[in-house]
């Protein structure tokens, strides 16, 4: 059954041919050598501590060199040359403008001066939000997307490789940390970005979790789930199992509540939504839907217990989340409701272990610092991508990952700051990139 589940996802398009299909992946063009090059030295990277500065410059970069080579189009480029930016991408664009209006607007309100603009606009803008519009642009360059499905199962093999080095060493209890990079002084964020672990203790069951090159445990899910998708779109059926296999392994080794639930589910509910067309799923969603009223009672009770069993696995870091979002909406309706704050308060009350209020939750941190300007500036682009690869999703193999990568972004948003962990798992915003630049089906029905 498992088989054929992941068979039905990812069936290649009709107009991929068998050579295709067969060759050796290996980068092209520049752009594809700096994709390529980056995920596939993703751990060089991070013992040298250089992630979260290199990939933001990467964005920018490639952001210049597609400017570049648009303003050096002409009418006589040939057309497999030529690049467009879709619709899509100029949503994301447009939207992240607003977020940094929003950002300015709400610094202005505070009366900070302009040298807290302009460090803000670098460390909460430049590195962060507009990488939202920047990741999805570079997609719009030549990168074939199974470039970044090999590259991505390459770093999964890596994986597999350092799980039970770490897990080992956290067995015999090997000290969990080697070093912090010393790129950390010119990296204008916490130490947790710069840390080179083995493993990390969780401070409530007190069990080993995997980090590998991730800050903390639970974004080593978010980039598990989304690295999961890619690699299932591996046309070789050898590096396809090894992707799947290491893209899992991250999300086992992380422990991670919400990660471990949407390995689980999202696969099927994309089946479901990419195959709803079909009169056959529409009659199974009509039998499911009927069958959900007349067990209403008892789903809810269901879903209630699951809920409370799930929150009580770590049930400390539940309850902290669950202050700090309404210390955030609490303060954002009553002091700042248009603009918010403009920072997130970098350390909140002793109830809340002195997490900084605006955290663990993209929505109530985006409410907080930057109102429901930035809510809406999120929301917007999320929800358009959402619609608009779900419609291409019925033809499209490519808008199937990105509806994927979507729905991960969409669960974590209840748990993660995204903005601060695009870093890690930009690869998935690449592909909504390309996913745009695809047609809509004429007919998505048949």
């Amino acid at each position: 059954m498992i088989n054929s589940l992941f068979s039905a996802f990812r069936k290649i398009d009709k107009s991929s041919s068998q050579d295709e299909i067969n060759s050796v992946i290996k980068p092209q063009n520049f752009e594809e050598k700096v994709v390529w090059y980056y995920i596939t030295g993703t751990y060089v990277l991070y013992l040298l501590g250089a992630q979260h500065i290199l990939a933001f410059i990467m964005a920018w970069f490639l952001a210049i060199y597609l400017c570049k080579k648009l303003w050096d189009q002409t009418d006589d480029t040939p057309v497999e040359e030529k690049i467009t930016i879709p619709l899509g991408v100029w949503v994301w664009i447009i939207c992240m403008l607003l977020m940094e209006v929003a950002l300015i607007g709400s610094h202005l309100d505070y009366n900070l001066d302009l040298a807290r603009v302009i460090r803000s606009t670098i460390n909460f803008f430049i590195r962060t939000w507009a990488l939202f519009a920047l990741f999805p642009l570079i997609g719009c360059l030549k990168i074939r997307p199974q470039l970044i499905y090999r590259a991505a199962c390459i770093l999964c093999l890596q994986t597999l490789i350092l799980f039970p080095i770490c897990q080992m060493a956290s067995i015999v209890h090997l000290p969990s940390s080697i070093y912090t990079s010393p790129l950390q002084k010119i990296g204008g964020v916490g130490a947790e970005y710069y840390r080179v672990l083995l493993y990390g203790i969780d401070g409530e069951t007190h069990k080993p979790r995997l980090y590998l090159f991730a800050p903390w445990a639970p974004a080593l899910g978010l980039v598990g789930d989304i690295y999961f998708f890619l690699t299932c779109q591996e046309s070789n059926k050898k590096w396809r199992w090894i992707g799947m296999i290491g893209a899992a392994a991250m999300v086992v080794g992380a422990d991670s509540r919400l990660g471990t639930l949407c390995l689980l589910i999202l696969p099927f509910l994309i089946l479901l939504l990419v195959n709803f067309s079909r009169p056959s799923v529409q009659i199974g969603t009509g039998v499911v839907s009927f069958l959900s009223g007349l067990f209403g009672l008892q789903i809810i009770t269901w879903v209630k217990d699951f809920k409370t069993q799930f929150d009580g696995q770590r049930a400390g870091s539940s309850q902290v989340r669950d202050i700090l979002g309404r210390i955030a909406l609490y303060r954002w309706w009553t002091e700042a409701p248009i603009w918010g704050h403009g920072l997130v308060e970098p350390k909140g009350p002793p109830v809340t272990t002195r997490k900084p209020i605006g955290s663990h939750h993209t929505w109530f941190g985006l409410l907080f610092t930057s109102g429901v300007v930035g809510f809406i500036a999120f929301a917007v682009p999320l929800f358009w991508s959402f619609i608009e690869l779900l419609i291409k999703a019925q033809k499209n193999k490519t808008a199937q990952v990105g509806l994927g990568v979507v729905l991960v972004l969409f669960f974590f948003s209840f748990a993660e700051n995204l903005e601060a962990l695009i870093y890690i798992y930009w690869p998935g915003l690449v592909i909504m990139g390309i996913a745009f630049k695809e047609k809509f089906p004429k007919n998505i029905l048949f």
